[in-house]
């Protein structure tokens, strides 16, 4: 017996500490049904952690952004943690840990924005989404597929939720300090004294009933056959056996115990094993083999095990018949019939058999101190009758578990404290009320006082108060601040509080300049808050006269707020250095600070600064106007700290050191390509032409084609570039309602796209159009010779042997020069004009980049089908127009020349 007592010990061990898990750690994204644990579907929980996300990180904004708000957080998440049993002080609790906790744990989070929310610093509307997601995730789905099931799950979530709760159980209100709206947020001081003692108006949860709101189906946290059974567990009808049988003979036999406690085996006959342990079966079964096999060895274990008929009856969730396991005990047929109702008793369950009672069992001393009155197993035919709940006593405020706690034995205050794990350090045990109830009569208040050194102690008889159902105990928290303290804020190496002495003064806080950090201000504020109702005051302190013993220090009185500043923090005079040192911008100015500590500050000239002289701005100020006078400063030589050239900066200075003249010219060039003796990139200097970069590169190759040179300018290219993106813009921007015919809309939307697509496709090439000959002699000095810039690009293209017709031909294609024709012979060749082609528009575009369109006639040539061609000209049959306005049109015929122009630079390039 003994050995059964304690492997039933161990037993119970790994059943509570499964259940702990369950309670404390279970996963936020799954849901709970009458089977195993189920993962909660996608679109639920991605928009239940999404909403969660955002409360969490509106939460941490306003904790940020309030840093009174984030040092009480930190103290209700400490005392929320140590009333779990991780001792964390408020120390240990970094501004990063406080800001993990509250992302990434439901409950602190929920905490610290009830209390953000009761005060105004949450948008309730915000704080009630946040939290709706996730009430939803945690509430146990219905099980639809059969009714008995669905009705049971529907008590169970109503006993979950409380009598009468309706839809999604609503945060409760934040129990403890909370900040008060604070009109000076700044002011340490004032933060400690604008908290306040709020009590939850809610009705705390029953102690205990946190146990059977989440639970495994059948009433076990885990199936029983995943814990060890000793070989002293009892044999019934009903169990499963194997019965493994080695050495002479060999089998392997599965058999269950019949109705009569026996079991079958071949050759040997029927066995009773019924009443007898595990072990005593295994003899009596090898005896009994023995008697036909020599030497054969039987190890006898279980597979199944029995069930048992129990009855959960009185104020359950689902009282019944519940078949469970013969291992199962008290506490697992509660599980499984859902626990007891807010009306049920958790301290006098009563264990019935045969009639009688068997036992009474508190589930308090399971809960508070581990004891095992309800781990014995249960048998066939046993009744557990969970009658109403008996006296109840209410504990809010600070003890360590504000609950509704049931008494049994319980009569005085400090029993009643016992349950509740004591009163936290910060209790106030001096004013102790009392709400009680006169039966049938009415209410009345009463107030206690306990011994601060035994607070459960029998002291002057508080801790010997009678207590009586329905009483409701608030422990107030004590003051929270010291009256001795006083308080340094900002431009110090140690802020925080400081003891408060008689007699204190600046210098016992401050007693020198190493205490401030660097380049103090000379002086601070004081801020006081003078008594009875502590109305704050600011008093002007000359720290820098203080220190230096030029004054008396200043005498401190409790709750002094000492607020140190640096020197350039509170409208700092500076001045501006920009232009050609390495770090321009903004400095703080110092005492006799001249251009040249300036310039040095800035981290001294660029090689492109021009050291002759800079450029000083001041500002006059007369009283009435602001006006700005200019100067001129020798910067180089005050620099190189000549005699009086340097000059004494005042606030507000601007100082430009100018660039040199040409300086961006510098390493400026042009790439030189195509035909050419030596083809490469050159230098170039402001004003240089054409036809020098051409002599510098050798001159032009016997093949090469000038007519067909192709310049190309970023600037250009830009200029381009814009053309054309606004150029699709408007295409874009037009609709098919540009088709006056209503028939052809659909025409002009084709188009449109199809010239659109085209344009979008057409990179800008930035080509200049330039008239230069095989003979630079010729043209050098003239209007052609143009100057060129840097980033230029100048290709020179070989001789073609071919013109181009493009656009709405049969035939495009490159056709081979011939002397003397013109552009309508050329167009023949290419099989002439389609049906959509719009014969009135056609172009050439010149090997040199110049477009000859319908306008550019004349009278001793004609139209631009009896212009003659070069080799390398294009010529182009744009698409007939769709009908429309003659804003589509001209629209439509600039794309198309656009389009054109770009194709005939790539070709140009590809001679």
């Amino acid at each position: 017996m003994d050995t059964c007592k304690v492997m039933m010990s161990n037993r119970l061990s790994v059943l509570l500490g499964l259940m702990a898990a369950v309670l404390f750690f279970a996963p936020q994204g799954l849901t709970q049904q009458n089977g195993p644990l189920k993962p909660t579907p996608s679109s639920q929980r991605a928009s239940g952690i999404g909403q969660k996300d955002q409360l969490a990180e509106e939460v941490v904004k306003v904790l940020r952004e309030n840093p009174p708000l984030l040092l009480e957080a930190k103290s209700q998440i400490a005392a929320e943690l140590n009333r779990r049993g991780f001792p964390v002080g408020e120390v240990e609790l970094s501004d990063a840990r406080v800001f993990t906790q509250i992302r990434t744990n439901p409950d602190l989070r929920d905490l610290v924005a009830n209390s953000l929310q009761a005060r105004g610093f949450l948008d309730a509307d915000s704080f009630r989404q946040g939290t709706k997601e996730a009430d939803a995730e945690e509430e146990e789905p219905r099980d639809a597929r059969e009714e008995g099931a669905k009705g049971r799950d529907e008590a169970d979530e109503k006993g979950r939720k409380g009598p009468g709760a309706k839809g999604t159980e609503k945060p409760r209100p934040p129990q403890g300090l909370m900040a008060r709206p604070n009109p000076y947020k700044d002011v340490p001081a004032l933060a400690d004294l604008y908290r306040q003692f709020a009590v939850s108006t809610a009705t705390p949860e029953r102690f205990g009933a946190e146990l059977f709101k989440q639970r495994t189906p059948g009433g076990t946290p885990t199936s029983v056959l995943e814990m060890p059974i000793g070989s002293d567990y009892v044999l019934g009808p009903g169990d499963g056996l194997v019965i493994e049988m080695r050495g002479a003979y060999s089998q392997r036999l599965m058999r269950t115990v019949d109705h009569e406690g026996r079991i079958s085996i071949p050759e040997t006959g029927n066995i009773l094993v019924a009443g007898s342990t595990l072990a005593l079966a295994q003899e009596n079964v090898q005896r009994a083999a023995r008697q036909q096999f020599r030497d054969v060895e039987v190890e006898l274990s279980l597979n199944r095990l029995r069930r048992v008929r129990v009855y959960v009856v009185g104020d359950v969730e689902r009282p019944g018949a519940y078949d469970v396991s013969s291992l199962s005990t008290v506490l697992s047929a509660l599980l499984a019939a859902g626990g007891p109702t807010d009306l049920g008793s958790l301290r006098t369950v009563k264990h019935m058999r045969g009639g009688k009672l068997l036992r009474v069992v508190d589930l308090y001393g399971l809960m508070l101190q581990g004891h095992q009155g309800a781990s014995e197993a249960l048998h066939s035919g046993d009744t557990l009758l969970v009658p109403p709940t008996g006296p109840q006593v209410t504990l809010v405020g600070m003890v360590r578990r504000p609950a509704i706690y049931e008494l049994r034995s319980e009569q005085k205050l400090r029993d009643v404290l016992a349950l509740a794990g004591g009163v936290l350090v910060a209790g106030e045990l001096s004013n102790i009320k009392v709400e009680r109830v006169k039966a049938h009569q009415g209410r009345e208040m009463l107030n206690l006082r306990l011994d601060p050194a035994d607070p459960l102690g029998p002291s002057d008889g508080a801790g010997e108060f009678v207590v009586h159902d329905g009483d409701v105990v608030t422990i107030a928290p004590i003051l929270p601040y010291s009256d001795k303290v006083v308080y340094l804020q900002g431009h110090v190496f140690r802020p925080g509080k400081y003891p408060f002495r008689e007699g204190m003064t600046l210098l016992d806080v401050v007693p020198d300049f190493q205490q401030l950090l660097p380049e103090p201000a000379d002086k601070a504020e004081l801020i006081r808050l003078r008594p009875p109702d502590f109305r704050p005051s600011v008093l002007s302190v000359d720290v820098r006269a203080i220190l230096e013993k030029r004054e008396p220090p200043v005498k401190l009185e409790p709750f002094d707020t000492l607020r140190f500043a640096g020197r350039y923090e509170n409208d700092a005079p500076t001045v501006s250095i920009f232009g050609e040192v390495l770090r321009p911008g903004e400095y703080p100015l110092s005492d006799r600070m001249t251009a040249a500590d300036l310039v040095r500050m800035a981290g001294g000239f660029k090689r492109s600064a021009y050291l002759k002289s800079a450029d000083l701005s001041s500002y006059l100020v007369d009283g009435e106007k602001v006006s700005l006078d200019h100067r001129e400063v020798a910067i180089g030589e005050a620099v190189a700290g000549a005699e009086d050239t340097d000059v004494r900066l005042k606030a507000g200075d601007v100082l430009t050191i100018r660039q040199l003249g040409q300086w961006s010219e510098i390493g400026g060039s042009i790439d030189v390509r195509g035909a050419v003796l030596y083809p490469g990139r050159y230098g170039v200097q402001q004003g240089e032409r054409l036809s020098a970069v051409l002599k510098r590169a050798g001159g032009f190759l016997d093949d090469a084609y000038p007519v067909g040179a192709v310049l190309e300018r970023a600037q250009v290219r830009e200029i381009a570039t814009k053309s054309r993106d606004q150029l699709i813009q408007r295409l874009e921007s037009q609709g098919a309602d540009l088709s006056r015919d209503p028939a052809g809309a659909a025409g002009v939307a084709q188009q449109r796209q199809r010239l659109i697509e085209r344009l979008k496709s057409t990179v800008p090439s930035g080509r200049l159009v330039i008239r230069i000959e095989p003979s630079i002699s010729a043209w050098e000095n003239t209007s052609a010779d143009i100057e060129i810039r840097p980033g230029d690009s100048l290709y020179i293209p070989k001789k073609p042997n071919f013109v181009l017709v493009d656009g709405q031909v049969y035939s495009p294609s490159a056709i081979t020069f011939t002397p003397g024709k013109n552009a309508g012979w050329y167009l023949k060749q290419a099989g002439g004009p389609t049906e959509f082609a719009n014969r009135k528009d056609i172009f050439i575009v010149r090997a040199n980049g110049s477009v000859i369109g319908r306008d550019s006639r004349s009278w001793w040539v004609g139209g631009v089908l009896s212009h003659r061609l070069n080799p390398g000209d294009t010529l182009v049959v744009p698409e007939k127009v769709v009908s429309g306005s003659l804003f589509w049109r001209d629209l439509a015929q600039s794309a198309q020349v656009v389009s054109a122009i770009a194709i005939a630079a790539r070709v140009a390039t590809s001679f």
